[in-house]
């Protein structure tokens, strides 16, 4: 048994008037990233964690904002096809610790719906994936309100 773990990072400017996708669920805010896709910092965060700890390239190499094939693709779709990936090198998933940055919306009460949405996609236990959420105390663009940033950190193991 081989395990390897992964880092990934994602941010994304926020604007009036777009939607606000995380976590694979739209949030009620009067903002919403900018974005090539969907803008869902936390999905992008785990597939670029997921990736790397596979030894596979960024998630800008295979769903490049370049391509108007992944214009405004529902992020979930892009986990699926990370997923498959991991799977076709015989990797599964062991767990995924994330951390959303952010000063609003509050989300904690919506933590469990996007852990139960993911897992189902991932096919891990909803208890395999954790999601935690902090502001910045106004402090940088998060405390600002003029960004989103998410944070991934994941085990996988190949047997």
């Amino acid at each position: 048994m081989k395990i390897k773990t992964g880092l990934g990072i994602d941010v994304h400017r926020l604007a009036p008037g777009l939607d606000f996708w995380l976590g694979g669920i739209k949030l009620q805010h009067e903002k919403g990233c900018v974005a090539h896709s969907d803008g869902d910092v936390l999905i992008h965060a785990i597939c670029d964690a997921l990736l790397g700890a596979s030894g596979l390239d960024d998630i800008g190499t295979y769903f490049p904002d370049t391509d108007p094939a992944y214009k405004g693709i529902d992020s979930k779709i892009l986990l699926k096809k990370v997923v498959d990936m991991l799977e076709r090198k015989g990797f599964s998933v062991g767990n995924i610790d994330c951390v959303i940055c952010l000063q609003r919306p509050k989300i904690k009460l919506r933590t469990l719906e996007m852990r139960e949405c993911l897992a189902e996609i991932i096919g891990i236990d909803v208890d395999d994936l954790t999601i935690k959420a902090t502001t910045t105390e106004q402090l940088g663009f998060e405390g600002r309100e003029e960004g989103v940033s998410a944070y991934a950190s994941v085990l996988i193991i190949k047997l």
